[in-house]
Formats: C-alpha cells, structure tokens, sequence
C-alpha cells in the first residue's frame, strides 16, 4: 500500500487521503516562500495532486503528496497553475494562462460577492433602476458566470453577468420578483460595468414566494407520523481514516473542491477473494445551459463545477433533516480565496439504508414463501449553487449494483414572463416565468475490471423478422459491438434498442468462460438541446452525447477541460478523443453524460420538489455465484417493543424502522378491538409468531367500509398490519 509522511508530523498517512487544514496551510507556505503569493493574490482552486494509477496499485512507500494551486493575482492580471509537493516543500512547476486561449481561472466568492457593489456604484444601473422605481437597496444581483460570445470589450477579461431580483425585505424571497429587461455586463477585474442591455420598466411579478411563512404555506399538516430510523448495534460499515469498508466493499472516501465527492479504489471481496472494479470515480462536470433566446438570458449557462466549484459549495449537513438514521460524517476541508483551510463541518455523510425487496418467490410447488430484504450503502453530499441545490448520491447495494443518483431541488431562475404563450419559459405563477433549461452531467468512471485490462462492448435489442426461423414473429436476440477506438465510442443511448455498455476484461473468465465486467445502464435523457455550432455546444461538448470512451491518461480528469470559466471552447473530452487512441484490451476511462431537461411546472414554485437523474452500473458476469443467497431472512415477525409502535428488523445486524403512530388501518378506522393482530397476540401474547393470521377477511366492528382482503397467507403481523398496544 502506498504511503507517504508529510513532513514535520509523525502521521503516515494514505497517498490518498483528503487534504487536512494543515496541508492546506503548508500549501499556502511554500507558494508564499516562493514569491507566488501576494496581498493581491486569490486561491480559485486547491486541490490533492493524486499519485499516478500505476503506483497506487503496487507497494510505493514513498509517493510524494503534491498540491494544484490555480492563482489569481489582480495586481498583475496573471493567472498561474501551479504543483507544490508537501513531501519536499518545493514548487515543482508552474504555467501561465492565456485567457483568450486558456480561459479563465474558476469564479472567486470575492467576484461573487462584489457584484452588487460594483452595480450600486454605476451611474446606468442606478439610472435603470430608477426608472422602475427602485433603488440599488431593495435590489439583489444574482452573479453569473458569462461564457464566451461576441459581446464588444470581453477577451481576456475576467466577466460576470449580472440579472436583479427587488427584495421588499431582508427575508423576502427576492427570486419572486425578477427585475425584467435589463441586464449588466460586469469586468469583476477592473469593478466596473462592461455593458448594460435596458429594454425599458417590464412589471415586477408581485407574488409572495416566502415558502416559509405560513401566509404561503398555509397551516401545516397534522396527519404525518413520526419516521425514526435505528440500529441499536450500531451500522455495519466500518472508516478508518478514508477507508470504507462494508458488506464486501472497500473505497477510499475522497473530497476535491472541484469536483465534491471522488470515490477511489473501489474492490468488491466475495469467497475471500478481493477484486478491484473502479480506480476513481467522480462527477467531473456539470453545466446548466438555458433555453431563452431573449437578450437577456440568451447567454446563460452554468458550469457548476469548473466554474463555480461544487465542493467548495458544500453544505454542512445537518443530522435529521438531510441525512436520516445512524450517520457517520466526514468533515472534508476546502482552501477559501486566501488560500486558508475552511472546514466544512459534516459535510459528507455515510449510512446504510434499507432498499426494499432484495428478491423473494413464493413457489406454490415447493410450498415455500421466501423474501429477503435489500439495504444500501449511501456516500453523499449537497451542494448549493446559485438558485439550485443538488444532492450528489452514491449507492453501493449488497447484490454488488453501483448506482449515482443525482438530486436537484431549491428555486427555478424566474423571468417576468412577456406573455402567456411565450415559447421559452413556463407560467409558475401570476406574471411569473422559469425558463426552460437543462442539469447535465458528465460522470468519470476510470474502470478496473478485474486490473487494468478493459474493453466496452455496445449491447443492443435485435428484432427479427418473421421467417422460416421465426415462424410466429415472437423471436428477438441481442447484437453486441466491439467499441474499439476512441473514435467509435463517442455513442449516444437508444431506448428503442435497450441500448446498455457492457465493460469487461478480455484476460480475466468467469465459471462460464466468458470475461468478467459490468453493465451500465443508461438513463437516456436529452443530450444537450442547444445548436450544434452554438457557444455552449463547443465549451460543453461532453453534454452532446451519452458515452465516451479514452484510453487512460493522468491529466485527463475534466470533461469540459481544466480551465471552464470563459474557455472559447473544444477542451475535455473532444481533445481527448481526437488522439483517436486504441481502447480495446486497455486501461480505459468510461465518461457517462446523463441529466434532466425542465419544463418547469407551477409546483416547481415557490421551491422545488427533488427531481432526480443518474445511473447505474450491475455486474454482468462478474461474480460466479448468486451471492446474495446468504442474506439472512427478517426474523418471522415483528414485535412491539415500541410502545404505540410496531418494529420490523432486518438482517444480521438490525435496520429497525418504527412508525410512532397507531398504524395504518385496513378500513381507516381507529380502534384495536377486533383487529385481526389480536388473534396472533391472544396466541402468543406479542405480535411475533405466525402462521396464518386470519381468513378470508376483516373490518372493524360496525364499519360499512369493503372487506380486507383476503390474508391467508399473511405470515408477518407486523408487515401486513398494525400490531395492537
């Protein structure tokens, strides 16, 4: 196992642990010393320079820890990316941009933050808010990143855009009341107003999007339960340091400020053999582009993670509210524009939860009845960016599944919508508009089936014609393609088709002979909706199709480039691929682009419910036996240990969901008397045993309502009613 000692401590630590607030500190030492670091110098990103793939897998002992530092110097208008290693306390190299060639560095929060100050200093804007009867107090400027177009007096500086919301008071909900037809175009480097686009006063929507208040949300309902979620043995997992361990799994549990959550070195161990299927992976972009043509909203789109840092971003979670059950938390650090370590306090979480069915038969022939129950482990974080909040969800499942799930939630960007029919955007409420947009992402999978060794393999649906072998039509087969170069595996996903990519290794067989891999199935939304020879086409090229495939490459770890903010253009992945690099047998990366198109709804507004998009990888071939055979059985039953409650445990180790309540009642009604469970607790004088509870139905003494089916087979109380106090 590679290991590395920082020097000046006693840790030895893994290459691939998160970065602490002292290596940040001593990140920000050595640039110092170097001269890199100046009164006018910002930290756009900081971030652990990973050891190379190849020395991750063998016994390096002494693997260097190294730093990227990407700098901002105002005082020189320079842009510098730089690698410090912490092991010898040297600055290994460094390079200028060219921000007309390179792009720009990833969006300050000072550049966020200075925005409304630079517009409340400008004589147009406050010109234009008069003339709407504001002033720059009751108004709030959402900071936008500006891509690239063929607006006048823009190269090379570093720009925001600028749209205004009037806010009636501290706490109202300024996204409510978008302030129309103007627009500022704001140069962040010399604080002043590039550009103002002014149509004229459009009315401010007037409605009250103060979710919170009850004049909004109205009284609050009463007829929900308490949920609580316990192990009284504590979870099945197991971190130590970043290492996870559960069920058979192993990972290391990164953090990057970039890119959030990165899951390195991803093993599965079945029958005592330990086997490695994922190197890393992460989300490695995101983009929000918008679908108005208007002047005003023509050039919105939002790279939430080359541009704006999704990890920086990072909520400290809160236990009960977005984690729920027994959780562990990790406390990842972050460098803040000054290069000084920031703790972000809980802000991934670790649980396990129940998932439903794992699988179940009841064989009429056998005359038996068996169910098991799945669980999952869940690795997660939130983000808020902007308007939107996203949930970043990885699930590890016990029949060896890997899935990403994706949440989004918070507030839709709104407009004053011009006119019911507009074409672009959807009425939410009375006057007010959302635009319609896209949430696309683009998931980094460096594979290792089995070692380094991989191939993908397109799998479709063949229908067959009627025919002399196929006399009844009903005949259908699957057509698997060699995806050999780089060239042929940029591949969109086809529903019509079932179309899936299944990745294996040629030089490692299953029991049946054939190479081991996994499957991953798409979801197959749109791809990007926007013009081929659009901006954002170009700069988001990864968004225009569901699958890439490259010939690993160290460097080669964004799918929009390195370098987003205000790139012209044709970095990441279509520079990856032009190399046209053999994939067939190799050590490959799978990028998966994957998200949702919305038309947003009036109950989108005033905060939206989770939307989710994702993916899943299931092993296909990969393990010679069903393994999931050895999952015990719940035990026959449910007890009240509860009082006013009922339990169901799960497995080995218990997952116990109580409801508090009195339970759901077959015909609504409230009593116990008669309930069909007093047969069982009569019996047994608790709710546990059975067999059979009762035939062929019940209702509550005196109720009109239908007769509860029939539950003869109905082995479980407290899965199939309420257990009596």
């Amino acid at each position: 196992m590679a290991e590395y000692l920082l020097p000046g401590t006693a840790l030895t630590q893994h290459p691939l642990e998160q970065l602490t607030a002292m290596e940040i500190q001593e990140a920000r030492r050595i640039l110092a010393e170097a001269g890199l670091v100046s009164d006018a110098t910002r930290f756009a990103y900081l971030g652990l320079v990973e050891p190379p793939k190849s020395a991750l897998h063998e016994d390096a002992t002494n693997t260097a820890r190294l730093v990227r530092a990407m700098l901002w110097d105002a005082g020189l208008s320079r842009s510098l990316d730089v690698r410090v290693s912490l092991t010898t306390g040297q600055v290994l190299d460094q390079r200028e941009l060219n921000p007309a060639v390179d792009g720009q560095l990833p969006v300050l929060l000072e550049e966020f933050e200075i925005i409304e100050d630079i517009l409340a200093e400008d004589p147009q804007w406050k010109t234009a808010l008069a003339a709407r009867g504001l002033t720059p107090s009751q108004v709030r400027v959402a900071p936008l990143s500006a891509g690239v177009f063929e607006y006048e007096n823009e190269e090379g500086k570093r720009l925001l855009r600028g749209l205004g919301f009037r806010q009636d008071h501290p706490g109202d909900h300024a996204w409510a009341h978008p302030i129309d037809g103007l627009v500022a175009f704001v140069d962040v480097e010399n604080r002043r107003v590039n550009h103002l686009i002014d149509d004229g006063p459009v009315p401010v929507p007037e409605i009250n999007g103060n979710y919170t208040e009850a004049a909004v949300h109205g009284e609050l309902r009463t007829d929900l339960k308490p949920i609580e979620i316990t192990q009284p043995e504590g979870p099945s997992f197991t971190l130590e340091g970043n290492l996870l361990s559960w069920a058979g799994w192993d990972l290391r549990v990164g953090f990057d400020a970039r890119e959030g959550l990165v899951l390195h070195q991803l093993h599965h161990t079945h029958n005592g053999r330990r086997r490695p299927l994922v190197h890393r992976a992460s989300i490695s972009e995101m983009v929000v582009p918008y679908g108005d043509p208007s002047p005003y909203r023509s050039w919105q789109n939002y790279f939430d993670s080359g541009e704006y840092l999704v990890g920086r971003d990072a909520n400290s979670l809160k236990l009960g509210c977005d984690c729920l059950g027994d959780i562990t938390y990790m406390s990842p650090v972050v460098a803040d524009d000054f290069g000084n370590p920031r703790t972000i306090d809980n802000g991934i979480c670790i649980h396990e939860e129940d998932a439903g069915i794992l699988w179940k038969h009841t064989d009429e022939w056998a005359g038996s009845n068996e169910v098991r129950r799945n669980r999952r482990l869940v690795v997660s974080f939130f983000t808020t960016v902007g308007n939107y909040d996203y949930g970043f969800y990885w699930y590890l499942y016990l029949d060896g599944t890997i899935e990403f799930e994706a949440k989004a939630t918070g507030i839709v960007f709104t407009a004053a919508l011009p006119d019911k029919e507009y074409a672009y955007a959807s009425e939410i409420a009375p006057g007010l508009g959302a635009p319609f947009h896209q949430h696309l992402f683009s998931a980094r999978l460096d594979m290792m089936i089995d070692g380094a060794t991989n191939r993908v393999e397109e799998l479709d649906l063949v229908r067959l014609p009627k025919g002399p072998g196929n006399p009844h039509g009903n005949a259908f087969t699957q057509k698997r393609t060699l995806l050999a170069r780089e060239s042929e595996a940029v591949r969109d996903a086809d529903g019509t088709k079932g179309r899936v990519w299944h990745i294996s290794n040629p030089d490692s067989r299953n029991q049946l002979g054939h190479p081991v891999g996994y499957t991953l199935y798409p979801e197959g939304s749109p791809t990007l909706a926007m013009a081929d020879d659009s901006s954002i086409a170009s700069r988001a090229a990864f968004a225009r199709h569901h699958l890439w495939v490259t010939r690993h490459a160290e460097e080669e770890l964004y799918a929009a480039g390195d370098f987003v903010n205000q790139h012209p253009g044709g970095a990441g992945l279509p520079a990856y691929v032009a190399q046209d690099r053999d994939i067939n047998g190799q050590d490959l990366v799978v990028w998966h682009s994957f998200g949702l198109t919305h038309f947003p709804r009036p109950e989108d507004w005033p905060i939206m419910p989770v939307d989710t998009t994702g993916f899943t990888l299931k092993p296909h071939g990969f393990i010679d036996d069903q393994h999931t055979l050895n999952v015990p059985a719940s035990p026959a039953g449910a007890h009240c240990g509860v009082t006013g409650g009922s339990e169901c445990t799960h497995g080995a180790r218990g997952v116990t969901a109580v409801a508090h309540s009195r339970g759901p009642d077959f015909t609504g009604g409230g009593q116990d008397q008669g309930h069909p469970c007093d047969d069982v607790r009569r019996a047994v004088g608790h709710c546990s045993p059975p067999r059979r509870i009762w035939s062929p139905g019940w209702r509550a003494p005196g109720s009109s309502a239908p007769r509860a089916p029939a539950c003869a087979r109905l082995r479980i109380c407290g899965c199939g009613c309420r257990c009596p106090n």
